[in-house]
C-alpha cells in the first residue's frame, strides 16, 4: 500500500470513529497533523506530550507499559504514574527527547513503581486514569472498568489478541472498541498522534463521573 493511500485510509479511519462516537468535542482533542510523521519509536514520547498537554496530573497506570518510559516521563511531569506488567523489565538506558532533538540518558539507579502482574479489573480502583498503549488482552478490560469504577482511560487499540470480542466482519477494531466503549455508557473523544502505523487513540471516561484527568480546557 502507498504511503498517500495509507495516510487517506487513516484519515478515513479517523473520521469513521469520530462519526460514531457522537461528541462533538471531539475535534477539540485531535492533534494537528505535523509535516513529516514520525518513527513508530517516538510513540511514548508523543503520547506523553499529548497528555500534558490536554490532561491535569493524576494517578496513572500504565497497563502493560513494558520497561515503563511512558510513566518515567509522566514522573518526571508531575504525574504519580505507575506500570502495570506481568513481565518484570528495567527502564531503558535512553530515549529521545523530542524537545532537543538529543538522546537523553536514564541512570542505571532510577526505576519507577510497578505491579507485576497482569491487568485485572479491579485494579483501577486505586487510580484515576489508566493507559492502555500496547496492552494486550487488556482493551475490554480496561473499558470495563472506566464504566464500573468512573476513572477515565486512554486506548490505542492496535491488535486484537486474547480479547473477549472480535470485529464483525468489515469492521476495523478500532471501530468496534469505540461502540463497545459508548455500548457501556462511556463517552469517547478521538485524537491522533504523529507516528507511523496505528496512531489514532481513544480517551474514554463515564459522562456522569467526577472529572478524573480532565481536560484542561473544560476546566
Amino acid at each position: 500500500m502507498s504511503k498517500r493511500k495509507d495516510r487517506r485510509k487513516g484519515a478515513e479511519l479517523y473520521e469513521a470513529v469520530v462519526h460514531s462516537a457522537g461528541n462533538g468535542d471531539v475535534a477539540a482533542l485531535s492533534a494537528p497533523p505535523e509535516p513529516r510523521p514520525l518513527m513508530r519509536k517516538f510513540r511514548f514520547q508523543l503520547l506523553h506530550r499529548w497528555m500534558v498537554e490536554h490532561l491535569t496530573p493524576c494517578r496513572v497506570a500504565d497497563v502493560g507499559g513494558g520497561k515503563g518510559l511512558l510513566a518515567y516521563l509522566l514522573r518526571r511531569s508531575g504525574w504519580d504514574a505507575v506500570v502495570i506488567d506481568p513481565v518484570p523489565q528495567p527502564l531503558p538506558a535512553k530515549y529521545r527527547n523530542l524537545v532537543t532533538g538529543e538522546q537523553a540518558h536514564i541512570p542505571e539507579t532510577e526505576s519507577v513503581p510497578r505491579f507485576s502482574a497482569s491487568f485485572a479489573q479491579e485494579m483501577a480502583q486505586g487510580f484515576d486514569l489508566l493507559v492502555a498503549m500496547h496492552a494486550h488482552g487488556c482493551i475490554v478490560r480496561v473499558i470495563d472498568a472506566v464504566a464500573q469504577y468512573g476513572c477515565s482511560a486512554i486506548v490505542m487499540p492496535c491488535c486484537v489478541i486474547d480479547e473477549p470480542l472480535t470485529p464483525a466482519p468489515g469492521v476495523h477494531w478500532l471501530q468496534c472498541v469505540v461502540d463497545y466503549a459508548v455500548a457501556r455508557g462511556c463517552t469517547v473523544q478521538a485524537f491522533r498522534l504523529n507516528f507511523k502505523g496505528q496512531n489514532i487513540g481513544l480517551y474514554v471516561r463515564r459522562p456522569t463521573s467526577a472529572a478524573a484527568a480532565p481536560h484542561k480546557d473544560a476546566a
